[in-house]
């Protein structure tokens, strides 16, 4: 079965075949990211005129690098909720007009499921397993019961890791995205130079808050800056990357070893992070735990994730029709 995946959520216009949810046929992305950068961060209406501009052409050149016809799809897949609202209308409607025009169903993704799906296509992952999904705007651990039911353990109450890295990355006059910058320059400093707070939450243990994490790296480069001192980027970035880092492992630890987990999946941009993936690399090695992590190129907005959600949603009956709408908020246990 080859499912047609469009994903439009944030600053990538991308289009993937995949078939029987795990053997990606193509997977096509145009980005805007460099016109993003003047501004140090996506631009909802540059973007949405951007997926406008390029979808038509994405969606073709999926279909040919698939030396596949619309005829051979058995199903159009497309992320409809969380994200920017006029990027994903973009995409929304664009499947919708295509599905329609052809005669295939139209199958609702939603974006974070599409995610901890791109473990389907990196490696043979198969619920059920605990995954943390870190991105620019979720952080979760998510008990994946199966391919199409989700529990949602540990959530961020402010911001997400990876919008936090961003911002601490800008404040530290670093290129957008800060994330990934910080990445970068940690390899040159030393983490153990700066100490932050670790974040404490009231109510569920396994909850994230990394807004108090961000002011603090902000207001130790304002309190150099006033008293004229010179503050070490790398060792700063590499610092505050590691207090990031030990919040995400603490916790997924934590819920694993609560709850019996002996499979763990990591998903999301911040899957990419070096430092993440080394610190889950050893907590698992502790414990002998299995752990599956997201090629690179799987690790941000891509259509194959989506196809390969598709495909799992397509299978336990998951269809809109022309009604079908998108949203900038939806939980990932949430069903149309």
């Amino acid at each position: 079965m080859k499912i047609l995946g469009i994903e439009s959520s944030c600053d990538e216009t991308a289009a993937a075949v995949v078939e029987d949810g795990r053997k990606v046929l193509s997977n096509v992305i145009a980005t805007s990211l460099e016109e993003h950068k003047l501004y140090g961060g996506v631009v909802p209406e540059i973007a949405s005129r951007r997926h406008a501009e390029s979808i038509s052409g994405v969606v073709e050149e999926a279909l040919r690098q698939a030396d596949c016809t619309m005829d051979g799809i058995d199903a159009v897949a497309v992320t409809y909720a969380p994200g920017l609202i006029g990027a994903l209308l973009v995409g929304v409607n664009f499947a919708k007009g295509l599905a329609l025009a052809t005669d295939k169903p139209l199958v609702p993704v939603h974006h974070i499921r599409g995610h901890i799906a791109s473990n389907y296509i990196s490696n043979d992952a198969e619920p059920p397993f605990l995954c943390l999904v870190v991105s620019g705007g979720h952080s979760h651990i998510v008990a994946v019961n199966s391919y199409t039911d989700f529990e949602v353990i540990g959530r961020t109450r402010d911001d997400a890791a990876g919008e936090a890295l961003d911002k601490a990355g800008r404040t530290m006059g670093l290129e957008y995205p800060g994330g990934v910058s910080i990445d970068k320059i940690s390899t040159e400093g030393d983490e153990n130079a700066f100490t932050f707070p670790k974040p404490k939450v009231t109510g569920s243990p396994y909850d994230f808050s990394f807004s108090g994490l961000k002011t603090s790296v902000i207001n130790t480069l304002h309190n150099a800056e006033q008293k004229g001192e010179e503050i070490s980027i790398p060792d700063l970035a590499a610092s505050f990357q590691k207090s990031v880092v030990d919040c995400l492992i603490g916790n997924l630890e934590a819920v694993a070893s609560d709850r019996g987990y002996g499979k763990i999946v990591i998903a999301g941009g911040v899957s990419a992070n070096r430092k993440l993936r080394a610190e889950a690399q050893k907590m698992c090695a502790r414990h002998g735990w299995q752990l599956f992590l997201p090629e690179l190129k799987y690790c941000g907005d891509n259509a194959a994730m989506i196809a390969s959600q598709g495909y799992y949603e397509y299978l336990a009956g998951r269809r809109a029709d022309e009604s079908l709408n998108a949203y900038a908020t939806m939980q990932i246990e949430e069903n149309l």
